[in-house]
């Protein structure tokens, strides 16, 4: 069986994350991650494997080179391949260029199965995965809480506040998968090491046979029109207690119709 999971390179959520002149997030400013969400399928994928006792996984990612860093990442949990799509013309891909190249990449990879977390850290439209199986052709089975693969089958579990939906697909089909799955596993130093070694392509928007006037800024079917900072947090009121400050407590928040 063949794998690709789908990996992002994301600014770290708790650094200070800005934007650049273009409108597009700044990532040289902030350190960069594979994308938790992320981490998730990469697990299901490995457990796929290792339940079947056979298979290969292959992670694709698209981005800038520090994208690479992904990859790298999810070698080290496991896994044999990474394939990295980058090209100057892709920056400012929005969700649609974005499934463009992805569905391109995957359809030159020819996978039985595709993983992807349910949305990427950064921009959590949670759209790609649909955009994908519909562009591939094949069934997508959207927010899955648990994943199995028996007999050329790939079967889901949704939760809902309401119920748990069981879903069963014949392979090929793109698998996206939530938190829900259970904790990734952390890389050994093995691991790390390993993944050094780990075979990893390089692919431009001209390998896939993708016109870059399609993706890009410049073709985005949406455009940031301006951007303000967040205003700095104003210092709090400080009551001293000098016998009526409770008084004073219950007037403010009076005043703040909190009570």
């Amino acid at each position: 069986m063949k794998i690709v999971v789908l990996v992002k390179h994301v600014p770290d959520a708790a650094g200070d994350r800005s934007f650049a002149a273009d409108t597009t997030t700044d990532r040289a400013a902030v350190d960069g991650r594979l994308s938790e969400l992320d981490e998730y399928a990469v697990e299901q994928a490995l457990q796929v494997v290792e339940k079947s006792g056979e298979g290969e996984i292959t992670y694709l990612t698209m981005g800038p080179e520090a994208a690479s860093e992904a990859l790298r990442k999810a070698l080290s949990m496991g896994g044999d391949a990474g394939v990295h799509v980058v090209d100057e013309a892709i920056h400012g891909s929005d969700a649609i260029a974005t499934s463009l190249v992805l569905a391109a990449a995957i359809s030159k990879l020819e996978p039985d199965l595709v993983i992807c977390g349910m949305a990427s850290t950064d921009g959590t439209m949670s759209v790609v995965p649909a955009m994908l199986s519909e562009r591939l052709g094949i069934t997508g089975l959207t927010l899955a809480a648990s994943v199995a693969i028996e007999g050329g089958q790939v079967t889901i579990r949704r939760d809902s506040d309401e119920a748990s939906t069981t879903i069963t697909a014949s392979l090929p089909a793109l698998v996206s998968v939530t938190d829900q799955t259970g904790e990734a596993r952390y890389p050994s130093f093995k691991g790390i090491m390993a993944a050094k070694k780990k075979p990893v392509e390089t692919w431009s928007l001209a390998d896939l046979g993708i016109e870059p006037a399609v993706v890009g800024l410049g073709a985005a079917w949406s455009v940031v029109d301006s951007i303000v900072k967040r205003p700095p947090r104003q210092a709090g009121t400080v009551i001293p207690d000098g016998g009526d400050g409770g008084v004073q407590l219950a007037d403010f928040l009076s005043s703040g119709k909190f009570i």
